[in-house]
């Protein structure tokens, strides 16, 4: 984790070095290099029919995108960047590590079952916006795809006697994970969704149901730069 965020802040700092906005005229070509951070409403979608619906549950991200302009006017682009993801679930599915082996089951007896997760984020944007060289606040609409590398993933819940059970590295968590992203809105305050197409867990099963959890955020990006 240390190296990871290490890594984004050298990245941050050369983004900043060369950023070219206050130089540009109306007219010139622009690049909306920015800094991203995404606070999100989290949930599991598709869960086994016995696990009921997740409580609160959130997601923390924060990177930076590097903007490629693909027209003269410079209002479409794509993007492609980095950063750190968090995700934090409070759900409903047991989950244990025995023998290094996932074990899935469902028990109403259980409480303060919390899942977290740390995440290396690859984002890739296809991007529109009605901004100009000199026109800072403008409408945008940017659709992608982000890569989520798993490097660390937690497990935790207390049973009926108040015992505290931890497994931490599950093998069964699938560790590397993408989805579908769309930002929407006007100026820093933007609507962000983010839509898993891959099993939070690979070749798992509960009572000879095949799990197939997905992840589904949704809330506010703020672009910094």
């Amino acid at each position: 984790m240390k190296t990871a965020l290490t890594f984004l802040f050298i990245f941050i700092n050369v983004i900043g070095a060369f950023s070219q906005k206050d130089s540009l005229n109306l007219g010139d070509r622009y690049a909306e290099d920015q800094i991203y951070v995404a606070v999100s409403y989290a949930q599991f979608l598709h869960q086994p029919q016995e696990i009921f619906k997740s409580n609160f549950s959130y997601g923390l991200s924060i990177g930076v995108l590097k903007d490629l302009i693909l027209n003269k006017q410079g209002n479409v682009s794509i993007a492609a960047g980095v950063g750190y993801g968090f995700d934090f679930f409070n759900h409903k599915l047991k989950v244990e590590e025995i023998n290094n082996t996932s074990v899935f089951s469902s028990d109403a007896t259980i409480s303060a079952n919390l899942f977290k997760s740390h995440n290396v984020e690859l984002p890739l944007e296809l991007r529109w916006r009605t901004s100009t060289a000199t026109k800072y606040s403008f409408w945008r609409i940017y659709a992608g795809i982000k890569f989520l590398y798993n490097f660390s993933n937690k497990f935790q819940f207390d049973d009926v006697n108040g015992n505290t059970f931890k497994y931490k590295g599950v093998s069964n968590y699938n560790k590397l994970q993408y989805g579908l992203t769309l930002s929407t809105g006007y100026d820093e305050f933007n609507i962000n969704l983010y839509y898993g197409l891959t099993p939070v867990f690979k070749n798992s099963t509960i009572n000879g149901q095949v799990i197939n959890t997905k992840i589904l955020k949704f809330g506010l990006i703020f672009y910094l730069l």
